[in-house]
């Protein structure tokens, strides 16, 4: 049995990496057979790079890691509800299972009303769950854009 909150735990070590880089916390890991097989986290700024997502930056380790850009067998953790952009690259990458921490309540991506996450015109279809270390994850952001201001 997998333990989601031990992999939101890795995910939110990540974010904290983003956060000592003054980048916007968010981070994410890549699992496989309860292995973590790729990290990642929001580096926009440090690399002048606007795809530099958490998600996005696990993808990619993960898929170095297999030598292959497809991943139909792995789970992704999130500390934040994906983007659209990054829905993409699980899409793309055949991402199995996403986990995430806090809702975006702004965008609300992954609610199945949205029609992104069940489109029909998208040949891979990949399960979400939110609310993972939910308080722990929307806690750092909240700190974050706080301190911020």
């Amino acid at each position: 049995m997998t333990d989601h909150t031990q992999f939101m735990q890795a995910a939110l070590d990540e974010a904290e990496k983003a956060r000592e880089l003054d980048e916007i916390p968010i981070g994410a890991i890549v699992s496989l057979n309860n292995e973590i097989i790729g990290r990642g986290y929001n580096s926009v700024i440090k690399n002048s790079d606007p795809t530099c997502h958490a998600e996005i930056m696990a993808l990619r380790d993960a898929a170095h890691s297999q030598s292959n850009y497809r991943l139909p067998e792995v789970n992704l953790y999130v500390t934040l509800e994906p983007c659209i952009m990054c829905l993409g690259a699980i899409f793309q990458a055949r991402v199995k299972q996403v986990y995430f921490g806090a809702y975006d309540a702004k965008f609300h991506s992954c609610d199945p009303s949205q029609k992104l996450v069940n489109n029909k015109m998208i040949n891979h279809h990949t399960s979400f769950e939110g609310g993972i270390l939910e308080k722990e994850c929307s806690t750092l952001l909240k700190n974050y854009f706080k301190n911020k201001r």
